[in-house]
């Protein structure tokens, strides 16, 4: 099941606060630990609070903070993304989300409120954050002064956005409808939408909509005469009192507001008198406009009264205050408890909450999004701190990795290097990390030196290897930072900034060795496309696998891929599909597949199969119906380096795919290779899937 739902909507004031209370109501009566996160807040918190945020933490007394429940403000998202930094914004809510989620049974997280400019870019980001946190959503739209037609077509509208982008709607509420349209609005969407999809239509209520003389007061930006305990009056219209008394009062309607210049006296006085008879109805209060406030006798007479109303004083005329009036959007207030349980009671009144609670335990995420893939190794590193070391310490784009690391407190490091160099190259970067976290080694001044070129003699010795040679060999930092993890001095080792593929793995190959039953080492790329991740090998070290070469590559990416929290089904590449297919290469495939299932039975996998089949539902469904592989592989092996690699570099510079990797496989310690054309993030990955191999 989901442990969270993001609740959505494409416009300001569609009512989604009605959802997000009566579902925060709904599931503390099923668990105590409920979680409430807003990723994107209006304004900064110094300036103006989130109402709602304040309201849902003190109304259900969680156990959070403010800053718990939010991760950034409106502004600082705009910021990020015009300077090209989105993935930042992702990765923060989703380290922020992850910290609330560890600490609750459930969490509700609630979209932005589209209060300013940009409603699209703001729609998008709602979509993306709520697909990269891997939770399904329900999508609230209003259909306040529309038509039936107009509602059909936003709703449908907005569940094909989101289900285009792989986010499930579990349910759609339509909110604030005529409730003359409610019936065509409920018969004509049951037929537009997909039927697992849950439907609630809720009428509009004018006291739910009602602002309170506390929001009047606040918008009016006015001064609270009297009444101050009853500020949370609804208001369901207003009257200007600029008329005689008489005439005033047979204009009063339940819950009115009287807007009147501050020296009518006479309305003042009639109002009270007016509330506390039973032939007219409750007032809601005053407002005295031109910056008046009543004369002393007149307040006296006020204070005085056993009804007392909330009247509010305020600078601005008549015109301008009801204008202001017009406007106001109301707002769920912390302290409006009558408020707070009319929403309570109309969610259970008009949502479907036996399907909303059917729909949320059955839901199963599918598949795992770039960034939550990048957070959750990171997350899983840091879990189990290992020590790896870098052997580059000559190359910045290593040192500015290694800072990165220490930072954020993934790894312990050492970095080999003549340490006056290196020092300087960190000072020249102006890299800002604590260096009492990494240790610098010139490996000949190394105290383990001399043991270490022992050790490799007595290794190599039967290979012609002389003592000499093993002296001069483990100067070279390849050899010296496999050798630290041979004898356990590091866990892992990440090399191949400057070396070759070969400098760089020929030392491990040669001392560290492959794990039983394993007699080929390969490598696999994990490959984050925009939708999803998936397995890529061998790309980077068998140039041209024998048909059991291929088998165990197959079988060991399918273990990392397990390992690294990757449902493994397997599609053996090759220019044909199925039986089609005839000659020596599909032939090697062929019998690839069929060693595989063999050797491990459990493990789905298809082969040969054509890359568009293995990844194209509709393609694999037209090639090979009755496969479970066709269509959704999430590990794809190709028959050689050469189709490999050029076709992980392709997917990777047209779709802007991260490519984590290579990670060799089959060795019995990690020892990983970079690309000399490396980045940084390439580098700082790199050692990350290194760290969790270790453990």
């Amino acid at each position: 099941m989901s442990n969270a739902i993001y609740i959505a909507t494409t416009e300001a004031y569609s009512g989604k606060s009605v959802v997000s209370l009566g579902l925060m109501n709904l599931l503390l009566s099923k668990a105590q630990k409920i979680g409430y996160f807003k990723p994107v807040i209006e304004s900064d918190p110094q300036i103006a609070r989130d109402v709602h945020i304040d309201t849902i933490i003190q109304y259900f007394n969680l156990p959070f903070t403010y800053e718990d429940a939010y991760a950034f403000t409106r502004n600082d998202v705009l910021k990020y993304a015009d300077e090209n930094k989105r993935s930042e914004i992702i990765d923060t809510i989703i380290a922020k989300y992850k910290k609330l989620e560890e600490r609750c049974d459930f969490t509700v997280v609630e979209g932005s409120d589209y209060l300013g400019e940009g409603a699209a870019f703001e729609f998008n980001i709602n979509v993306h954050i709520a697909k990269n946190l891997g939770i399904p959503a329900i999508v609230v739209e209003s259909g306040r002064n529309r038509s039936t037609a107009g509602i059909i077509n936003n709703v449908t509208s907005a569940y094909n956005a989101f289900a285009e982008r792989d986010v499930k709607v579990l349910m759609i509420v339509v909110n604030k409808v005529s409730p003359d349209q409610v019936s065509d609005v409920e018969a004509l969407l049951s037929q537009q939408l997909p039927g697992d999809v849950v439907l609630s239509v809720m009428p509009e209520d004018a006291k739910l909509s009602a602002p309170t003389m506390q929001e009047i007061a606040e918008n009016l930006k006015g001064k609270v005469l009297f009444g101050e305990g009853q500020l949370t009056n609804p208001v369901s219209n207003f009257i200007v009192g600029a008329m005689q008394l008489e005439n005033c009062l047979t204009r009063l309607k339940e819950n009115t507001l009287i807007v009147t210049p501050g020296d009518r006296g006479d309305i003042m006085i009639g109002a009270l008198l007016a509330n506390i008879s039973q032939n007219y109805p409750l007032v809601a209060g005053i407002v005295l406009t031109g910056g008046l406030e009543p004369e002393p006798p007149i307040a006296s007479l006020i204070e005085g009264s056993p009804s007392v109303l909330p009247i509010v004083a305020v600078e601005k005329g008549t015109f301008e205050a009801t204008n202001v009036i017009g406007s106001i959007k109301s707002r769920i207030y912390p302290g409006n408890v009558q408020k707070i349980e009319l929403v309570l009671s109309t969610f259970e009144k008009y949502i479907n909450v036996e399907a909303l609670e059917e729909k949320m335990m059955n839901f199963q995420p599918s598949g795992i999004t770039p960034r939550m893939f990048q957070y959750k190794l990171v997350h899983r590193a840091k879990a189990q701190k290992k020590h790896i070391v870098l052997p580059e310490g000559n190359d910045d784009r290593i040192l500015i990795a290694a800072s990165k690391l220490i930072i954020n407190e993934v790894v312990t490091l050492t970095i080999l290097g003549d340490p006056r160099e290196v020092e300087a190259s960190i000072k020249r970067l102006n890299l800002n990390f604590d260096q009492s976290q990494i240790r610098i080694i010139n490996p000949v001044d190394a105290e383990y030196y001399p043991d270490y070129v022992n050790t490799l003699y007595e290794l190599r010795k039967s290979k012609n290897i002389t003592e000499d040679m093993a002296r001069d060999m483990m100067t070279d930092v390849s050899y010296f930072g496999t050798m630290m993890v041979y004898k356990g001095h590091a866990d892992g080792m990440v090399s191949g900034a400057v070396h070759t593929t070969q400098h760089t793995i020929r030392p491990a190959l040669q001392f560290v060795k492959t794990k039983p039953g394993v007699s080929t080492v390969s490598s696999v790329f994990f490959m984050c496309l925009p939708d999803r991740v998936c397995v890529f090998g061998d790309c980077a070290v068998v140039p041209n696998p024998t048909a059991e070469e291929l088998a165990e590559i197959a079988i060991s990416s399918a273990e990392s891929s397990i390992n690294f929290g990757i449902d493994p089904k397997i599609a053996m590449l090759s220019y044909s599909s199925g039986a089609s297919g005839q000659g020596e290469d599909v032939e090697k495939v062929r019998r690839a597949t069929e060693l595989v299932k063999q050797r491990r039975p459990d493990l789905k996998i298809e082969g040969p199969i054509q890359y568009d089949a293995a990844v194209d539902e509709q393609v694999g469904r037209q090639k090979l119906p009755d496969s479970e592989v066709a269509g959704q592989a999430s590990v794809l092996i190709f028959p050689d380096l050469n189709t490999g690699n050029n076709t992980y570099k392709a997917v990777q510079r047209e779709t802007g795919a991260v490519a984590i990797g290579p990670m060799l496989q089959g060795l019995n310690k990690p020892v990983n290779d970079l690309s000399r054309g490396c980045t940084v993030d390439d580098i700082f990955n790199t050692v990350v899937i290194t760290a969790i191999q270790a453990q």
